[in-house]
């Protein structure tokens, strides 16, 4: 019996006809809702889906090419309209990496988890694994893990469910190209949506060759959305460093505690910048408690730097105190992203 709970969305762009048929043939022995997107086809790739139609598969057509990104929203949201009683949306590539018994088994975890985002995650160990897909999968892995603070398994993965209400939630997602399914999981940490994992098959057709992903190109396009932290530590760093130089030039040499008093005034200045940044730019939040729990991790972090640099450069190190005062603050900047990503900023409900 075929399945109508659930609804399998296929964003395409010029498939592989052959491909595609297959692909589809074996879907419709499972599903009663499956839906196409034809992100901007040429001509004879948009009569070959328009003739799917008549095999009761809706397709959605845009004018032009707008990317995966575009066209998931596009389809989301032509869901939320049109399909009230589905349960689970799976969203899954038209290149054969998936198989319909793998669908199947991510919309019935959905269904069974209605307020998480299911992914389809691959083994990336396996010997049949294309060197630009193991390349991506072990760069953003290791990037969501030490700045967004989330452990998955396969972050470009295809394969997704989610129930309605979580497709919603994405609906205003930014991108729209392949850095939108990127996005997307920053946004499980943003609002608290579960990340749960279905270990699927691993499938590559011809090495891959169907997928648009191109692996310089779009891997930019994901990667800087990370720039922003980036940015944010080093410049603020920067800010700090060049004050505290500033202060211990001007500072009458009468001053006791120079030190203390010039990494004072420099990380009152260089925090309020910092703030800014950090709750327009990186983490998206600037509420009261935020203020105050900031301010509190600046003052211990900043008494802790004044009194280790002055108790090194007074018995340990003999060279420009200010250099030693860079040392210090990149083992302490770097320790302040994680507690400023963990309770400063956290999105507590």
């Amino acid at each position: 019996m075929k399945n109508r709970d659930i609804i399998v969305v296929i964003p395409t762009l010029n498939p592989n006809k052959k491909v595609m048929d297959e692909f589809i043939n074996k879907l419709k022995k499972l599903f009663s809702n499956i839906l196409i997107v034809d992100d901007g086809c040429n001509t004879k790739s948009r009569e070959y889906l328009k003739s799917l139609e008549s095999n009761n598969i809706k397709v959605i057509t845009h004018y032009k090419n707008y990317g995966k990104g575009r066209a998931l929203k596009f389809a989301l949201n032509h869901i939320l309209n049109e399909y009230k009683g589905i349960k689970a949306i799976v969203t899954a590539d038209c290149d054969g990496q998936h198989s319909p018994e793998d669908i199947l088994k991510v919309g019935k975890k959905t269904i069974d988890n209605p307020n998480a985002y299911v992914l389809g995650c691959r083994n990336f160990k396996k010997d049949n694994v294309p060197f630009k897909s193991r390349y991506g999968n072990i760069i953003t892995r290791n990037i969501f893990k030490i700045f967004i603070g989330i452990k998955i398994t396969d972050t470009q993965t295809g394969l997704r469910g989610m129930s309605p209400k979580v497709a919603e939630m994405f609906l205003d997602t930014l991108g729209e190209r392949f850095e939108y399914e990127t996005n997307t999981l920053i946004e499980c940490k943003e609002k608290d949506i579960p990340i749960v994992e279905e270990t699927i098959d691993t499938i590559y057709i011809n090495d891959n060759s169907e997928s648009h992903f191109n692996p310089i190109k779009d891997s930019i396009r994901i990667y800087k959305l990370f720039v922003k932290y980036i940015f944010s530590a080093i410049s603020s760093f920067a800010l700090d460093i060049v004050l505290f130089a500033i202060f211990m030039k001007v500072l009458p040499s009468s001053t006791g505690n120079k030190i203390i008093y010039s990494t004072i005034f420099a990380r009152i200045i260089s925090s309020l910048y910092n703030y800014l940044v950090n709750s327009r730019l990186v983490f998206k939040k600037s509420k009261r408690s935020s203020i105050i729990k900031y301010f509190i991790l600046v003052i211990i972090q900043m008494f802790a730097s004044g009194f280790i640099v002055d108790l090194l450069s007074k018995n340990v190190f003999t060279f420009n105190p200010t250099l030693i005062k860079v040392i210090v603050d990149s083992v302490i900047f770097v320790v302040n992203f994680f507690i400023q990503r963990e309770w400063v900023f956290k999105n507590n409900k």
